[in-house]
C-alpha cells in the first residue's frame, strides 16, 4: 500500500499546539478512502517563542495606553517570531536551531511509520521561510558544503544530543527532505527576508526529488502573502504561483484593505484545499 506523509507548518502569530486541526479535517475529508494512506503531522516552533511574547504583551496591554489590541498582538507575535528566529542564529541554542530541530523531530514520527515515503508540506506565512531555509541547509549539508546555523551545521551533533544515537542513513535522507515531492506554500513571505540581497544570491532549495512541485498561493491584498517567480530565475524556474481571494467570505471591504483576516485564511479557501488533496491523492494512488 502507498503512503504519503502529509506535514504542516503554521506561520507568525500567536499560534495553538492545535493549530493544524482543521485543515487535516478538511483534507480527511476531501480524500475519503485514501486518507488512510496520508501520515499527517504538524510542526510546532511557536512554543519556543511564546512565553516572552506573551510578557511582553501582558506588561504593555496592561498599561491601558495602546490601540487596536487585536492587530498589535498579530503585530507583536508576528514580527516577535520573525525577528527572533533570525536573530543571532549562528549561536548554539538559538532560535532557529530550535524551530529546525521541531522540523526535524516531527519528520522522524513520520519516517517511524513509513520509512521512505514521498513528503507533501503545507507552510503558512513564516513558515514557508523557515521550512525553506531548514531544506536549503539541509541540502547544503548532505553536498559536504559547511553550514553556518542550525542543526544542519552538524546534525550528527544535534541527533546524539537530541536521540542519544546517531540517525540512520534512511533517517538522515528522510529528514533532509530527500523524499520530498510537493511544498504548498500560502501567504509566504520570503520577500521579506531576501530583499536586502543581490539577485545573484536569491537562490531557492533544489528539487529534491523528480516528482517535485511547489505552489506558491497568495493574495493580492494580503502584504504579507507574496508571489515567489519574480525573486530570481532559479524560483521563477521552481515554484507556480496562484492568485487566490483568501477568505472570500469575509467581505469584500475587509478583503481589500489588508488585515489579519486576509493572512489568517488561506487554509480554509477551496483552492488550496483542492491542490493539497489533489497532489496526496496522485501520491498516494
Amino acid at each position: 500500500m502507498t503512503q504519503v506523509a502529509l506535514i504542516a507548518v503554521h506561520g507568525m502569530g500567536e499560534t495553538l499546539p492545535d493549530y493544524a486541526d482543521g485543515l487535516l479535517a478538511q483534507l480527511r475529508t476531501r480524500l475519503g478512502a485514501l486518507a488512510g494512506r496520508v501520515v499527517m503531522r504538524s510542526v510546532y516552533y511557536q512554543g519556543i517563542l511564546h512565553d516572552n511574547q506573551r510578557m511582553v504583551w501582558d506588561r504593555t496591554s496592561a498599561t491601558g495606553q495602546v490601540r487596536y489590541a487585536a492587530l498589535r498582538k498579530f503585530v507583536l507575535y508576528g514580527l516577535g517570531d520573525a525577528a527572533g528566529l533570525e536573530n543571532r542564529k549562528e549561536i548554539p541554542g538559538s532560535v532557529y536551531e530550535q524551530a529546525q530541530g521541531e522540523i526535524a523531530t516531527t519528520l522522524l514520527a513520520a519516517h517511524a511509520v513509513r520509512p521512505g515515503m514521498p513528503v507533501v508540506f503545507v507552510a503558512q506565512s513564516l513558515g514557508g521561510q523557515v521550512l525553506s531555509s531548514y531544506l536549503y541547509d539541509a541540502q547544503k549539508a548532505a553536498a559536504g558544503k559547511p553550514v553556518g546555523a542550525g542543526i544542519w551545521r552538524d546534525i550528527d551533533a544535534w541527533s546524539g544530543a537530541t536521540l542519544g544515537r546517531s540517525l540512520t542513513a534512511s533517517e538522515l535522507a528522510f529528514i533532509g527532505g530527500a523524499t520530498c515531492a510537493a511544498l504548498v506554500t500560502t501567504g509566504c513571505n520570503i520577500p521579506i527576508f531576501v530583499a536586502a540581497h543581490q539577485e545573484m544570491h536569491i537562490i531557492p532549495i533544489s528539487p529534491p526529488t523528480s516528482l517535485f512541485k511547489w505552489i506558491n498561493f497568495y493574495d493580492p491584498d494580503d502584504v504579507l502573502g507574496w508571489p515567489l517567480q519574480p525573486l530570481s530565475s532559479g524560483y521563477r524556474a521552481l515554484v507556480e504561483d496562484r492568485v487566490i481571494n483568501a477568505g472570500g467570505g469575509v467581505g469584500d471591504f475587509l478583503m481589500r484593505s489588508w488585515n489579519p483576516l486576509a493572512h489568517n485564511t488561506y487554509w480554509d479557501d477551496d483552492a488550496v484545499l483542492d491542490a493539497i488533496a489533489a497532489m496526496l491523492r496522485r501520491l498516494a494512488a
